[in-house]
């Protein structure tokens, strides 16, 4: 009992210098560097993150040199595998939903913490996004800079479980939120142009990523592959 009302102790004092925070982004760093247009082509660079959870992100930037408008479709974007085999990504939402089943019971736990008294809670969900922390041991909460980042109000008693449906749920809205921000969009790039953003593999072994461009002046179909970085 003492044990638990030490670390109690401890988790309040630490709210109560950090104040009030945010869930930390689902996808640590997006990158800032896109691709350039080329006269007369069109450019493609890929950058595959680390895997969280179930999903791979990949970055997409797509730069269009050429006269003819091309449009980007993100479900025309697939990984090949040693096979040869093309796998389609993941809608966004599903994506955000395997990425974040890791560690989703310690999240939930993290989350009541800071939501039994009533104040805004900011759950795990997205820090397990991030990159879900070591194992918590009893009554543990894991490492604050890997897992989820506790930091609203403090609640005792039964308002710590009360309060982890409430956290868990916003939690999971800020992490869809920030994954459909960064997501790639269907999209004309018309000359000149660049588009960019993440699309959602399952995990797995890659080599390639194939794209279907449409030229919107012809209406043919382009076809780019691009090593597995």
């Amino acid at each position: 009992m003492k044990s638990i009302k030490s670390r109690a102790a401890a988790i309040v004092a630490a709210i109560a210098i950090s104040g009030c925070a945010v869930a930390p982004a689902p996808i640590a760093h997006t990158p800032n560097v896109v691709a350039t247009p080329q006269q007369g082509q069109v450019a493609v660079s890929v950058a595959a993150a680390p895997t969280v959870g179930e999903v791979t992100p990949v970055y997409v930037s797509i730069a269009n040199g050429t006269d003819a408008t091309r449009s980007v479709v993100p479900s025309q974007i697939f990984a090949l595998n040693d096979a040869g085999e093309r796998v389609a990504p993941l809608p966004p939402g599903e994506a955000a939903r395997q990425a974040g089943s890791a560690k989703e019971l310690e999240g939930a736990v993290k989350s009541a913490a800071v939501s039994g008294v009533g104040g805004a809670a900011v759950g795990a969900a997205a820090g397990a996004i991030a990159g879900a922390a070591g194992n918590a041991g009893s009554w543990g909460f894991g490492s604050p800079g890997a897992g989820a980042l506790i930091g609203s109000a403090f609640g005792g008693g039964w308002g710590i479980f009360s309060g982890a449906e409430r956290g868990q749920s916003k939690a999971d809205q800020q992490a869809n939120q920030q994954i459909e921000a960064v997501s790639l969009k269907p999209e004309d790039v018309r000359k000149n142009f660049t588009v960019s953003g993440y699309v959602f593999f399952p995990k797995g072994q890659y080599n390639q990523v194939e794209m279907l461009l449409v030229d919107r002046e012809t209406g043919d179909t382009q076809v780019i592959n691009e090593p597995w970085h």
